[in-house]
């Protein structure tokens, strides 16, 4: 199993940028999709970005296409997201996991995902 460690966050101004990192740790990090995952305080755990194992695909949620890019290191077992024109809405505690396979579609969910960060909070101020 595939341990995720994120950093990055923060408190910003709507309209500023900031990028996440996950470092993954303990098994061959090609073996699977990543994906970044979020959760405002009372609401659910929502979709993101997703990358495939070779990093030539991605998917993201419409809330934030054009504004976020993911992208991922292999030399460096690291998965990106950049996060730019951040708006309020964005705020959350912001999640790293590993998919169960390579692949990345548009229709991921949590339930494709077997490994998990501990969450790192963004929080953008108006």
């Amino acid at each position: 199993q595939v341990q995720l460690v994120e950093s990055g966050g923060g408190l910003v101004q709507a309209g500023g940028s900031l990028r996440l990192s996950c470092a993954a740790s303990g098994h061959t990090f090609m073996s699977y999709a990543m994906g970044w995952f979020r959760q405002a305080p009372g609401k659910e755990r929502e979709f993101v970005a997703v990358i495939n194992w070779t990093g030539g695909v991605t998917y993201y949620a419409d809330s934030v296409k054009g504004r976020f890019t993911i992208s991922r290191d292999i030399a460096k077992n690291t998965v990106y997201l950049q996060m730019n024109s951040l708006k309020p809405e964005d705020t959350a505690v912001y999640f790293c996991a590993a998919g169960s396979t390579r692949y990345a579609i548009p229709t991921m969910t949590s339930r494709d995902f077997g490994s998990w960060g501990q969450g790192t909070q963004v929080t953008v101020s108006s």
